[in-house]
């Protein structure tokens, strides 16, 4: 059988795998199917929305004041050049030989691993607001609250929004190896080889990369929402 045609037989294997269910490669279990595949969805989900969460709710006020005060950023680009050397497989490992298994270790790995790109495009964005208009701001007496919330947090939305994204795919990518800290999720279907199979791995991996792909067209919308309309007619004509 010639390469693409092999392919393609694995891929058609694979989506077979998805929608109908069959026995598990040692028996005595059912496998695949929508309904273990919309379960593990769920559970893939869960964990993500949870890292996120936790990722926006420490990086994104702390890259705020960061950039608001201007400092820090020095520890902004470390904490960002750390995210990037840190291996997912080792921070789970530690966090299980330490802290334990669970939803909630896991919560903090992926949090851990999504707190660097916020971070630091948070910082970024809010450095490269133009000062004039935040002197304006300040000038026309507001508070330095309302500066961050109605002048720099708009203005910084597209270079923040870049780094949500970011954290978004790192920890949806990260979820997969969740099983290896006695949490399920999507990976599952690719770390149990010998419960699913070649076509329950293959399956794994397409679910992961249509769910990555979700996040990304959402969290492109919505960074585009967000993009004050003169800042994006100016970048137009740029």
């Amino acid at each position: 059988m010639s390469l693409p045609l092999a392919f393609l037989d694995a891929v058609g294997g694979a989506i077979d795998f998805i929608f109908n269910p069959r026995e598990s490669l040692g028996g005595g279990a059912e496998v695949g199917g929508l309904g273990q595949v919309g379960e593990l969805t769920l559970d893939h989900l869960e964990l993500t929305f949870a890292g996120l969460a936790v990722s926006l709710a420490v990086a994104l006020p702390l890259g705020l004041y960061l950039g608001h005060r201007g400092r820090g950023e020095f520890l902004a680009v470390a904490i960002g050049n750390a995210g990037r050397a840190i291996p997912e497989l080792a921070l789970i490992a530690f966090l299980v030989a330490y802290v334990g298994t669970g939803f909630l270790n896991v919560t903090i790995a992926l949090a851990i691993l999504g707190i660097p790109p916020i971070l630091t495009n948070a910082f970024v964005g809010v450095r490269q607001v133009d000062r004039t208009a935040v002197e304006a701001a300040r000038g026309m007496g507001m508070s330095e609250l309302g500066i961050v919330a109605r002048v720099e947090l708009p203005l910084a939305a597209p270079t923040i929004m870049t780094g949500v994204r970011t954290a978004a795919i790192n920890v949806v990518a990260t979820a997969t190896i969740a099983p290896l800290a006695g949490q399920l999720s999507l990976g599952d279907f690719i770390l149990a080889r010998n419960v699913y199979g070649d076509e329950g791995v293959l399956a794994g991996a397409i679910l992961v990369a249509l769910l990555a792909l979700a996040f990304e067209l959402v969290l492109a919308a919505v960074q585009r929402a967000l993009t004050p309309r003169g800042l994006e007619l100016a970048r137009e004509a740029g």
